[in-house]
């Protein structure tokens, strides 16, 4: 048998043996408990478009999201993503819920892997700009609380470890 063939046979096996692990496989979507209160439904529907898979609990799990080792990449981003902001989940902080327009505005969200894969995702200059509108609207920058969800989103809680943690994690 030739090199080539025992090398495709090995990375078979592999292949086979890494979809055992259980990583990647908890698509789980837990309920939806609390929504901020949009600014308006245009800035809901962006969001939705271009977040909600990693930052709510209404993910939409891909074909490949089955497929390890992508399935552990998309469960970690998930994680993460829910994590740093979670737009179901309302009825706790979100400590990070003031950062999201600058993510945009820097181009760290959506993350351009994400957008290749998910073209509906990406947004237009203007779109943008009205998503980036919206969320400064909900979020004020940190210390300012706004219509009571400046509170729920952890704006001015003088949380500095989650701004470390935060930082440290950049990735999501």
């Amino acid at each position: 048998m030739s090199l080539w063939k025992k090398i495709l046979i090995v990375l078979a096996v592999v292949f086979v043996g890494i979809q055992l692990v259980p990583y990647g496989r908890d698509h789980e979507n837990p309920a939806v408990v609390q929504e901020p209160n949009w600014d308006s439904p245009q800035t809901k529907a962006l969001a939705q478009r271009a977040c909600y898979d990693c930052h709510s609990n209404e993910t939409k799990w891909p074909w490949y999201s089955h497929v390890a080792p992508v399935s552990w990449l998309v469960q970690h981003h998930v994680e993460d993503g829910r994590k740093h902001l979670n737009f179901s989940r309302f009825d706790q902080p979100q400590k990070h819920a003031h950062e999201s327009a600058e993510e945009i505005e820097e181009g760290e969200m959506p993350m351009a892997g994400y957008v290749l894969l998910h073209g509906e995702a990406k947004l237009s200059d203007a779109e943008k700009q009205q998503l980036m509108a919206g969320l400064k609207a909900m979020f004020p920058g940190k210390g300012h609380k706004k219509g009571g969800d400046g509170a729920a989103a952890g704006a001015g809680d003088g949380d500095h470890k989650a701004d470390e943690d935060h930082k440290h994690d950049e990735g999501h």
